[in-house]
């Protein structure tokens, strides 16, 4: 690290256990690289409001909007996301330094109980996501959703309390709060594909901050693999112009000899019945190109259509 940089990096981040685990990872790497991280918690306005769903408060920004207030102030350098809540476009002045190496990617089936059947009738599945609501409607039918919102471990006291049969998370967040013990099914990812971004840290800044010294963060924190996998996704996300209030999907895979990446990606009807996906490869040159095709194929294939229906029952519902 260059003598002239500043060392100490103030890191934003929300105060959940999950979210605290991915600063002080990040600060754990900033660390070894001779950097003196210093964590700073920010309740956003998904932390606080609990009693709606993400689509009924406006998902757009709901865990991101104060951290990135603190980035424009000064108050913080860098802000610390799970990459899948980062919003599709950002504002001029904010830029995503860097994409972690990603996590295994897979939603998974969590419950206490260890014979749970996915098959029984009358199940009651707990999540958050307008996505997995939909799979599940078209995958499990016979099995019911439940609103679950909070940070795992209040999901985890609701599922305790028997307000559910089981949870649907992410591999990644059930993993590193070590509740491996409680998954009882990992849905595979070529059917149950997962959001944009899933699995991944995101590290979001100013673009105002000190050049040299983004940089060096970028150096030791970004995941070159990871990140041309992202913006593939991201790029797809943008063009359907959705976050994670509707049910998109889309999964970017690097080929083994890295010069290629696939992007497999999607809309499905809140009730579950159209399901449309698309996939595409292309050189690794080009992925903000093949997120952008791979989104258009999928809009001019029903997708728009889609959009409008659930755009309509949203201001039905006076959403």
């Amino acid at each position: 690290m260059a003598s002239s940089l500043k060392t100490t990096i103030r890191i934003g981040t929300r105060g959940s256990k999950l979210a605290l685990w991915q600063a002080h990872h990040v600060a754990d790497c900033l660390r070894a690289a001779g950097f003196e991280p210093e964590i700073v918690i920010i309740t956003t306005k998904g932390d606080v409001v609990l009693d709606r769903s993400l689509d009924k408060i406006g998902a757009k920004g709901v865990f991101t909007e104060e951290l990135e207030e603190s980035l424009r102030s000064g108050h913080t350098d860098i802000a610390v996301h799970s990459a899948k809540d980062v919003q599709s476009s950002l504002p001029a002045d904010l830029e995503l330094l860097a994409f972690m190496e990603r996590e295994q990617v897979n939603d998974v089936i969590v419950s206490y109980n260890p014979k749970l059947d996915l098959q029984r009738p009358g199940l009651v599945l707990g999540t958050s996501s307008t996505r997995r609501k939909a799979m599940l409607r078209r995958f499990l039918p016979h099995a019911t959703t439940a609103e679950a919102r909070g940070n795992l471990q209040t999901r985890l006291r609701k599922l305790d309390e028997g307000q559910y049969d089981a949870l649907v998370l992410a591999y990644a967040g059930v993993h590193r709060m070590e509740y491996d013990h409680l998954i009882r099914q990992v849905l595979p990812e070529t059917q149950y594909i997962p959001a944009t971004g899933q699995g991944s840290v995101a590290i979001e800044c100013a673009r105002n901050l000190e050049p040299t010294l983004k940089a060096e963060i970028r150096r030791v924190l970004d995941h070159p693999a990871t990140h041309l996998c992202l913006t593939a996704e991201r790029a797809f996300l943008r063009t359907m112009e959705g976050g994670c209030s509707i049910p998109s999907f889309a999964l970017a895979t690097l080929s083994a000899d890295g010069a290629h990446v696939q992007l497999h990606g999607g809309l499905i009807s809140l009730d579950g019945q159209q399901f449309i996906e698309e996939t595409q490869s292309a050189p690794v040159e080009a992925v903000e190109m093949l997120g952008v095709q791979v989104a258009e194929n999928v809009l001019s294939r029903g997708g728009r259509q889609i959009l409008d229906d659930i755009r309509q029952q949203r201001e039905a519902e006076g959403m």
